[in-house]
């Protein structure tokens, strides 16, 4: 088989539907929804995949809109995930616009290796990543099990072929005290807000002692009432985060220890909680990612397999590959100094430059699929890697 050409054909459909492509990208940027709210953005992808000869199944894992698309049938199950839901008031400041075009275009592209070689293609529609981790119910109800490899790209500063994801959980703690006149009786109250505060200089004592990776940022929602008034209640939320999940598990024991401590040193009534959605550390399949990097560096783009300086947060994605071998690629769509998830990146999601970072994404992922249907032994040294990883 000549790989070489069935590659140069993959190329091939996308620039065949430059235009197609470019309008899908610009129409979502502007209609953006929430989270769970992707009705739209749902609508014009099932129906361009539809169109152009995949079976599609809407509303899957109970979520109205998540979807599956698929073409082919059988081994190698390569999928290619989409996102496309916006943040509040900033629209597709994330790019994620440019996320579930890309992730289409790759996948009507790669059929002719699905003719030539067997398996599958899937595109999965994965909503709500922003603000609800999506992919973490998804996940729960299965949608990955059956899947061989995984990918998405996302829209950033650098072309970059592995990503670091931060494990992340939200942990929202109350503290109940008993209020007091402040100057006339403050040694009858108990002082909610107080042990909130010591929460937060125990949690900054033990910043200097987490890895280097680990995150804890938090906010106080509610510190009382009036100055003159012991607080009766106080309430705050915070974020734990980091790279490894055997540490993220013993770094959130850490945190809830500042407030019981500060609980036990006030006599105030601790209450706590865990969000129900948890983000897990993305684990990069290196063979993947070499891969995408070969067929982006064939492309004119000069792509680092990673880039140990830049910013990191977290990523459901980092859920899905746990499951399966996976990778979440960065291309560049913006210079160094525009940030994620500000009004600058939301005009370069629909900039030129971002229309070209999302069609060159989507060869390099239409290329890598090539590849892994192509070559049964470079599945087999896919699924080593993560297996090695477990």
């Amino acid at each position: 088989m000549d790989i070489d050409r069935l590659k140069a054909q993959v190329i091939g459909e996308i620039d065949a539907h430059h235009r197609q492509l470019s309008e899908l990208a610009l129409k979502i940027h502007s209609n953006p929804e929430l989270g769970f709210n992707e009705v739209k953005a749902a609508g014009w992808l099932t129906g361009y995949l539809e169109e152009n000869g995949f079976s599609i199944e809407r509303g899957i894992c109970g979520l109205t809109t998540a979807f599956r698309a698929s073409y082919g049938q059988g081994q190698p199950a390569i999928a290619i995930l989409a996102e496309y839901d916006a943040l509040p008031d900033l629209g597709h400041a994330c790019g994620h616009n440019l996320i579930a075009t890309c992730s289409v275009a790759a996948g009507v592209a790669s059929k002719p290796g699905v003719d030539q070689c067997g398996g599958s293609i899937l595109v999965i529609g994965t909503p709500a990543e922003e603000l609800y981790g999506g992919k973490v119910k998804m996940a729960e109800k299965g949608a990955f099990n059956d899947l061989d490899v995984a990918m998405m790209v996302h829209p950033g500063t650098s072309d970059t072929a592995t990503t670091r994801a931060l494990a992340a959980q939200t942990l929202s703690a109350e503290f109940f005290g008993k209020a007091a006149h402040a100057a006339a009786r403050p040694e009858a109250g108990i002082n909610a807000l107080e042990a909130m505060l010591q929460s937060f200089a125990a949690i900054n004592s033990l910043r200097q002692h987490i890895q280097s990776s680990a995150r804890i940022h938090g906010i106080i929602t509610d510190g009382g009432q009036a100055a003159n008034v012991v607080p009766a209640h106080s309430a705050g939320r915070f974020i734990v985060r980091a790279d490894d999940n055997t540490y993220f598990d013993e770094l959130k024991q850490k945190v809830l220890n500042c407030f019981i401590g500060a609980a036990t040193a006030t006599g105030a009534r601790l209450e706590y909680k865990w969000s129900n959605v948890r983000y897990d550390s993305m684990r990069n399949n290196l063979v993947l990612a070499q891969l995408f990097a070969r067929n982006m560096d064939s492309l004119g783009r000069n792509v680092t397999l990673s880039e140990p300086d830049s910013g990191f947060g977290s990523t459901d994605m980092g859920n899905v590959s746990q499951l399966v071998p996976s990778i979440h690629p960065r291309v560049a769509i913006a210079e160094k100094d525009v940030a994620g998830h500000s009004p600058q990146f939301a005009l370069a999601a629909a900039s030129e430059a971002g229309i070209k970072g999302m069609l060159d994404a989507a060869k390099a992922l239409a290329m890598t699929v090539v590849d892994l249907l192509a070559d049964a032994e470079v599945v087999t040294r896919v699924k080593e890697e993560f297996n090695q990883g477990e």
